[in-house]
Order: C-alpha cells, then structure tokens, then sequence
C-alpha cells in the first residue's frame, strides 16, 4: 500500500536517506479511538510512536525528550495543543509539532502556523496529507534544553 507517495514501511526522508535514529512520534489526543488509530498508522507507516490522552500526561511523560515529532489535538480539556506547543516551546523544546482538530478556525489556524507550527491538518485527517507533514516534521532541526 502506498501512503504520501511511498510504500508503507518505508522510513526515507524527502531526500531519500534514512530517518535518524530518533524518530519517536508522540500523540496528544483526548479521543481513544484516534489515538489507537493514529498509533496504528504510525506503526504501519513504520515510526515509533507512543499516544498520551492529556498534554499534562506527555509533558510529566519520560519520552518528551525522544520525541522527533508531536502531533497534537488542538481542543482538549485542561490544555489544549496550541498551548502545549507554546509550553515546550517556553520550556526550551523545539519539537515540530503538527496541530489536529475537528473544528477548524482560521484565526487559531494563523496563530499556530506564525508561532512556528509545522500543519494544521484538520479531522477527519487526510492520510496523505498527514504522512507529508510528519516527514517535513521530521526533517526540521529540533533542538532541547541544556543541548
């Protein structure tokens, strides 16, 4: 099966190399069922990826230092994507980080894309689409506190 223009599985970059070693997609979704669906495509996609149901739960989470690339809902209870992104950022991690969400506003949209984030894919997520902004995700520099 082909995803983004490439064969499931496959773990090339845009240029045709081998994603680094680090390739830890994390989820931040508040709905069960897109996460065990996203876990599933990232797996058949052929990246690591490890799902949190809160931003509170990704942040206090031993993986936030692993993760190459953040895919985040942007209406959840408690915070929400836009400010997760902004609290990593505050705290010194450049993760490249892909905003989610089923009721798009252009206002958050323009927001989101200033403050440095890579999409704003809205539901249902368009496969194709998704697979393109996780390898632009993955092959923006990232960089973390104290490094």
């Amino acid at each position: 099966m082909v995803v983004g223009g490439r064969p499931y599985g496959s773990r090339l970059t845009s240029a045709g190399g081998r994603l680094p070693e680090m390739s830890l997609i994390s989820i931040v979704d508040d709905d069960q069922p897109l996460l065990d669906s996203m876990r599933r495509l990232m797996r058949a996609l052929g990246y690591p990826a490890q799902t949190f149901s809160s931003a509170a739960d990704f942040l206090a989470s031993p993986r936030l230092g692993e993760t190459a690339c953040l895919i985040a809902d942007v209406h959840m209870p408690g915070m929400n994507g836009d400010d997760l992104h902004r609290r990593l950022i505050n705290s010194g991690y450049s993760i490249p980080t892909i905003l989610v969400t089923a009721y798009p506003d252009n206002v958050v949209q323009a927001r989101a894309l200033k403050d440095g984030i890579v999409c704003y894919l809205h539901k249902p997520l368009d496969p194709n689409q998704l697979v393109d902004c996780i390898r632009s995700a993955l092959d923006r520099p990232r960089s973390v506190a104290g490094s």
